[in-house]
């Protein structure tokens, strides 16, 4: 089924120069990019991307890891797009993410309040449509 998801490359990839290493994964995949933007985000946009987590204790700290830096967001398609970049992406905890993956490869715990992990990837088609409306309404 083909499906659209939105996929960031957060502030840490971005800041590391990694963005091109990530849509380049994206591409020899064979997805194809719908949309790509490198924005900085908003306390208003990132309190309805992570909505579900507000209160938590990781809120805060994610919200301004958010913040420090530019974002590359960006929309792929392409059939179970969803569940293919999540397994590109590999495991959220870089360290034990697996090797061939994104995090396995470039990431690594840093000792951080809140885990950089280069890249988000939607986890569903419904999270999808709502996360594509949210940093690209045009195509919502």
């Amino acid at each position: 089924m083909t499906e659209r998801s939105l996929v960031l490359v957060k502030p840490d990839g971005v800041r590391r120069g990694l963005t091109g290493e990530v849509v380049r994964r994206i591409e020899a995949k064979g997805y194809t990019l719908v949309a790509l933007e490198l924005r900085t985000a908003t306390p208003e946009l990132l309190a309805e991307h992570y909505e579900e987590h507000q209160g938590k204790p990781f809120y805060e700290p994610l919200v301004e890891f958010m913040l420090s830096g530019p974002v590359a967001a960006m929309v792929i398609e392409g059939e179970r797009c969803i569940e293919g970049f999540r397994s590109l992406a590999g495991a959220t905890d870089p360290t034990v993410a697996a090797p061939g993956t994104i995090r396995g490869d470039l990431g690594r715990d840093w000792g951080l309040k809140v885990q950089q992990n280069i890249v988000h990837g939607s986890d569903a088609p419904e999270s999808a449509a709502r996360e594509i409306g949210i940093w690209f309404s045009e195509l919502a």
